[in-house]
Formats: structure tokens, C-alpha cells, sequence
């Protein structure tokens, strides 16, 4: 298997500055993550999801543990900007994002960094901005914007520097529902076309149409698999002070009422197509 992410006993700790107390974030964390495979991570606040994140990102260094990024260790000063090159990372708030006052100036803003040739710059600006469906936005400034469309220029800025990897730390939570679905098409556009997407999501449709649903609590992984095997134990993710995608939520109302509702139906589309076998 081809993991692009190695992680081995990963704990990350921090002080808190009142009473300097010692917060144990991530706890004992071994994670592989397979090259070009789209993995969700969900858990309440405080679990460790985010902080996680930024542990494979070197925006954290490891307690102790390792982090392994395409080879990198993230411990390795001299890796680091290749590390974040190979796995770019979009935050929550769009707008703390956004550095430029012209859209496709943000979006240059990384390759620049990275002293790409202009003329390349150029190229992968407009490339950028084609896949997430801003190209026709380029000379607009950012605050006139919907959120969406923000974070879609967010999207665009990381994916201008080539990353193999893309890390979305809640990139929908602060969006309204349109703004929601157009980025989720965005991710899943950048999926299909190779890109390992690893995304953090307190919404569980958003979970169900990964490859891949890691559960995190208390700073560990407490489940780990297929989202059909995962949203099958409803029961133990509500305990988890959890909910499940909506769906599930109908299917097991249903099966109450005396239907026949398979288990891996967890998708809005899969329960539409079982309850039109009942017209």
C-alpha cells in the first residue's frame, strides 16, 4: 500500500496558560493515510481532529511520535516547506485566508512563495481557478464575495501549488448551505482527479461520501473504516455524543415501523432509490 501519511504513536500536548496545566490533544495516535484516497475525520470538540491536522501540516510538532509526510519528517526543519507543499491545508473562516485585495492575486500568493517561475505562476493561477468554478471571478476583490465563493478561492490557493494532498480543517462550517454543497463539489472534483483528500467535518453527510470515516474522542481514534461499516453502529456514535447522517436517522425510524431497510443505506441518494421501490 502507497501512504502518502505515516503516522506512528503520535502525542501532541500543550499547556494551559492559567494554571499550566498539561492537555493531552492527541493521545497515542497511529494513522496511515493511502495515497489518492479521500478520508473523513469527525468527533466533537475538543477531540483532537483539528489539532491532528496541523500535526501533519508541521503547523505542529509532535510531543513525541512521528510524522511522515510523503517521506517528510515533519521534525525536519529543512522539509518543511516542501512538507506543506505536498499536503496544503484550508482553514474554517475563509476570510482568514484571503491575503489579497484582487481574487487572482490570492490565489498567486502561494506559488509565489514558492518561487515559481511567473510565467508558471500564471499558468497554474488560471488552471486553479478553472477547477473550482472562480475563473470568471479573477479580477474581483475577494470581499464581494459570498462565502462560498471565499472559500473556493481558498481552495484555488493551495490547489496553485501542486499539493498531492489537500487538509480541510471545517472548511464548510461556516458556510450556509449552497456555499456548503458548491465547496463539497469542489472536494470531491479535486478526488476524482487524484488528490488525497483528508477532511475534517462535523457534518456527517459530509463524512458519508468519503472513502474512508475516522472517529476521533478524547484525543484517540476510536473507530476506523468504511462509512458503511462505521454509520452501521448508530448506537455507539450517538454515545459518542454524535449524530448520524440523516438517512441512517430515517432508516432506522423505518425499520421500526416493519421495513426491510438495508444497513449500508447512509446516503440521501441510496434512501431515495430504496423508498421508490415502494411506489
Amino acid at each position: 500500500m502507497d501512504n502518502i501519511i505515516k503516522i506512528e504513536n503520535l502525542i501532541f500536548e500543550y499547556k494551559r496558560d492559567e494554571d499550566q496545566e498539561v492537555i493531552r490533544a492527541v493521545d497515542q495516535v497511529s494513522l496511515s493515510i493511502e495515497r489518492g484516497s479521500f478520508v473523513a475525520i469527525i468527533g466533537r470538540n475538543g477531540s483532537g481532529k483539528s489539532t491532528l491536522a496541523k500535526n501533519i501540516n508541521a503547523l505542529l510538532l509532535p510531543s513525541s511520535g512521528e510524522v511522515n509526510v510523503d517521506g517528510f519528517n515533519t521534525r525536519d526543519e529543512s522539509a518543511l516547506w516542501k512538507i506543506r507543499q505536498t499536503a496544503g491545508m484550508v482553514f474554517q473562516n475563509p476570510d482568514n485566508q484571503l491575503v489579497s485585495s484582487i481574487v487572482e492575486d490570492d490565489v498567486a500568493f502561494g506559488p509565489e512563495n514558492l518561487a515559481v517561475e511567473p510565467k508558471e505562476i500564471r499558468i497554474r493561477v488560471d488552471e486553479s481557478l478553472k477547477a473550482v468554478g472562480m475563473y470568471e471571478e479573477r479580477m474581483k476583490a475577494p470581499h464581494l464575495l459570498s462565502g462560498g465563493q471565499k472559500q473556493r478561492i481558498a481552495i484555488a490557493g493551495v490547489v496553485a501549488m501542486k499539493p498531492k494532498c489537500i487538509i480541510l480543517d471545517e472548511p464548510t462550517a461556516m458556510l450556509d448551505p449552497k456555499g456548503r454543497e458548491e465547496v463539497m463539489t469542489i472536494i470531491r472534483k479535486l478526488h476524482k482527479e487524484g488528490i488525497t483528500i483528508l477532511l475534517i467535518t462535523h457534518f456527517m453527510d459530509e463524512a458519508s461520501r468519503a472513502d474512508r470515516v475516522i472517529i476521533m474522542d478524547k484525543g484517540q481514534i476510536v473507530m476506523d473504516g468504511m462509512p458503511k461499516q462505521i454509520f452501521a453502529r448508530a448506537d455507539e456514535i450517538r454515545n459518542l455524543s454524535l449524530d448520524v447522517p440523516l438517512p441512517v436517522e430515517l432508516a432506522e425510524r423505518l425499520r421500526k415501523e416493519g421495513f426491510e431497510v438495508p444497513l449500508e443505506i447512509i446516503t440521501a441518494e441510496e434512501m431515495v432509490d430504496f423508498i421508490c421501490q415502494y411506489k
